[in-house]
């Protein structure tokens, strides 16, 4: 049964946000009225140096959802990532708030396919496309959710200006630039009580942020500075192999339930709490010339995650706690790896950098260019060879190391309109990007020192890829459009490598791999039909590559409880996508039904078989061909069948189906892992005044697969992919205009679900924001 949470002094919040409440309808209606209009002004001072949009538009290649700040208001925000999984056929596998892992899956590409979707904020990529599954999420720390704007989700690679990374789609993230002098400070703390299996606990977070802006002339200026410190519920829960000795250890305290394919198992222990502590600290200057905007954007983080507290649930039988070996409860022998139960801190400091440069060459032909650099300054993990508490504990252990890690891209892109035809519009650009990724495994003499007494295991190199594209943009007439494009992608890699240590030699010998280098072109097509001025009838085709990524290629290593075979003859991803969208019109909103089909040939997943006790030996498979069928009905609109009610709603229904697969026909006719058939979201507030508003939210999944063979089928256990059905609350109120108080709730009903690792259990949140 779970434990009430001990927070005495939450329990006061609702009071003090009542009495604020009550303080401010007793004053005076003049003083509701400036408030609404303070709000209406702020709102028209927001301003972003890319495309402005509402909620209504529907995009002219591709299907696009677009969030703006009065759209965000029902949501319970603690980072970026809560600002997006919301929207259509979306996921975010953010497993706490401060989860560095929180990868992204749009449509028929699932959270773990990481490389198949793009998240850019103000032009900046954020997008990971060194490494896949956990560790290829979006570095979403690197844009506060205090400073967004807008935010926009371009559905598929129908536009020839985004490459075969698309297949998923693309997030657009805009933030805001000052055009006055603003401050803006505000605090958030959180709170659930987890209890599963041996652990219960109740976890605290907090989060500050602090923004100061300024215009001088032609010149925008911003800073800011935001913090985020949270423990969060262990990620993994360990069960046992089976044991043959003779002389186990007799214990008590070992839980009995199912692991993922429905075996019975013995869960012996956890990671204990996940302590991460962010600091990003951005800087942002514009500069605004007549028709030419130009934006710099400078981003630092700085995270470090312990996990220094692993339970072990084992007693002996004088009450001693077991930390490894062979042992036996209720007659069942099973074995714990000494390794399972160590420790580990990460300490990880990256840095992007951004040029955006926009403006008018003439009066029809337009420019804009972006240029960008992430390097990882630092990305230290050290982990103990046992856990502290281990009889047998010494410094020893191990160091994993990143160096020479990062990306550069650039491209150009030019818009001419009304050339040839009226109602004609030309898109052209180029675009470059590299990426280098470079790991190194030591065995260490002192973890905790961060010694490097000998590489173990290393690998790393490079990718390149120069694209061209080119695309037409007509409307034929009142009710016709169309749009042709066409992108060329030329794609190489570099320099890869791999250990393959020989024992007798002192050093560690690498294998180093040959160049390679792909050249192929993808076509696109639209063609629109408005009927009138409330329908909308568009379908599109397009063709896409999405090319192998650097981990997928060269990543060879072997870690304490986890191994990595890399596969350098990986082919590009070979898709052909359709969608068909279907739009009416309403009242202050939409109705839309999208189609889509997608067949994708060579699709490479990454597949990690988990050994006895907890270890995983990980490779990148090819699987010939996956069909994935899908149905999104999206409803949008503003006061939507009450007053003041705005309601942003859609279900997903996606069927994504392996079709073919020469080395392993068995699994010809399985769902592809982790794609739920059904998905749904919901977002209403009710602006009960213009101070106060009311919000609730809904996330719902149903239930899939994390193996190719389908074979993980079992419910409520750690390693399943489970249904979630989460119920969110929130309530804001503007005391003036400066002063906002916001209290709100996740998972209500405290539901208990997993993606593999546990969803986050009933969080409560109080956020309060100071604006001058």
């Amino acid at each position: 049964m779970k434990k009430e949470i001990r927070w005495t002094s939450v329990l006061a919040l609702p009071s003090l946000f009542c009495l604020s409440m009550m303080s401010a309808h007793a004053e005076d209606g003049s003083v509701e009225v400036a408030v609404e209009t303070a709000a209406v002004a702020s709102l028209e001072e927001v301003k972003i140096w890319g495309k402005q949009l509402s909620s209504r538009e529907a995009g002219y290649t591709n299907p696009t959802s677009v969030l703006t700040r009065e759209d965000m208001t029902s949501i319970n925000v603690a980072t970026t990532e809560d600002l997006v999984k919301y929207e259509p056929s979306l996921v975010i596998r953010r497993r706490f708030i401060g989860d560095a892992n929180g990868t992204l899956g749009i449509r028929g590409s699932n959270m773990f396919q990481t490389s198949r979707s793009m998240v850019f904020a103000d032009g900046v990529p954020l997008h990971y496309f060194l490494e896949s599954r956990w560790n290829g999420a979006p570095r979403w720390t690197l844009v506060s959710a205090s400073e967004i704007a807008q935010v926009e989700v371009v559905y598929g690679p129908f536009s020839a200006e985004h490459s075969g990374n698309a297949m998923g789609g693309v997030v657009l993230i805009e933030t805001a630039i000052p055009q006055q002098r603003e401050f803006h400070v505000d605090w958030s703390s959180f709170v659930q009580s987890f209890d599963e299996y041996g652990f219960d606990d109740d976890l605290w977070g907090r989060k500050g942020f602090i923004s100061f802006g300024d215009k001088i002339g032609d010149l925008s200026v911003y800073f800011s500075h935001n913090r985020l410190e949270n423990d969060a519920q262990p990620q993994s829960f360990y069960y046992g192999s089976t044991s043959g000795s003779l002389t186990p250890t007799a214990v008590s305290g070992a839980i009995g339930d199912e692991d993922d394919r429905g075996a019975d198992q013995w869960y012996f222990g956890d990671t204990g709490l996940v302590k991460t502590t962010t600091d990003n600290y951005k800087f942002k200057a514009g500069y605004d010339l007549g028709d030419w905007f130009a934006l710099l954007n400078l981003a630092y983080e700085d995270r470090r995650s312990d996990n220094d507290s692993a339970n072990s649930y084992l007693r002996d039988i004088e009450g001693n706690t077991v930390w490894g070996g062979h042992v036996v409860q209720s007659g069942e022998q099973f074995f714990i790896p000494g390794s399972r139960l160590n420790v580990s801190e990460q300490e990880r400091r990256s840095l992007s950098v951004g040029l955006r440069l926009k403006g008018d060459l003439t009066d029809s032909l337009s420019v804009e260019t972006n240029l960008s650099h992430f390097a990882i300054i630092e990305d230290e993990t050290r982990s103990s060879a046992l856990n502290p508490a281990h009889p047998d504990y010494t410094l020893a252990g191990q160091v994993l190391d990143y160096g020479d890690t990062g990306w550069q891209t650039a491209d150009i892109k030019f818009t001419l309109n009304e050339f040839g035809l009226d109602g004609m519009q030309w898109v052209t650009g180029l675009r470059y990007e590299t990426y280098e990724l470079n790991t190194t495994v030591y065995n260490s003499d002192n973890y905790v020192a961060g010694d490097r007494t000998r590489a173990t295991s290393r690998s790393g190199g490079e990718t390149g890829v120069a694209a061209v594209f080119l695309q037409l943009n007509w409307d034929i007439d009142a009710h016709w459009s169309t749009s042709l494009g066409g992108r060329y992608e030329s794609w190489k890699s570099s320099d890869g490598y791999f250990s393959d240590d020989d024992a007798m030699t002192p050093w560690l010998d690498l294998v180093k791999l040959p160049s390679r280098s792909e050249d192929k072109f993808s076509p696109k097509f639209s063609l629109g039909f408005r009927p009138d001025d409330l329908w909308t009838f568009r379908y599109s085709i397009a063709k896409a590559y999405r090319f192998p990524i650097v981990e997928e290629l060269f990543s060879q290593f072997q870690a304490f409880n986890a191994v990595s075979e890399a596969n350098p003859g990986l082919q590009p991803e070979d898709g052909l996508h359709h969608n068909l969208m279907v739009e009416r019109a309403i009242d202050r909103g939409y109705v839309r039904l999208n189609l889509f089909l997608e067949n994708i040939k060579d699709v490479i997943e990454s597949q990690a078989t988990i050994l006895p006790g907890g270890s995983s030996i990980r490779t990148f498979v090819p699987v010939d061909e996956v069909r994935t069928r899908g149905a999104e009905f999206i409803v949008n609109a503003a006061d939507f069948l009450l007053p003041k009610l705005d309601v942003r709603f859609n279900m997903a229904w996606t069927d994504a189906e392996i079709i073919k697969n020469a080395p392993d026909p068995a699994i010809v006719g399985n769902l592809f892992p982790r794609m739920p058939k059904w998905r749904g979201n919901l977002l209403a507030t009710y602006h009960v005044t213009y101070r106060w508003d009311i919000g609730g939210s809904l996330q719902y999944a149903s239930d899939s697969y994390g193996r190719l063979d389908n074979s993980d089928g079992a419910d409520q256990v750690f390693g399943g992919q489970d249904r979630y059905l989460f119920l969110g609350l929130k309530t804001s109120f503007r005391r003036d205009k400066h002063l906002t108080f916001s209290l709100g709730m996740d998972n209500v009903t405290d539901e208990t679900a997993y993606v593999a690792h546990p969803w986050p259990a009933r969080t409560l949140y109080f956020n309060v924001s100071y604006d001058w």
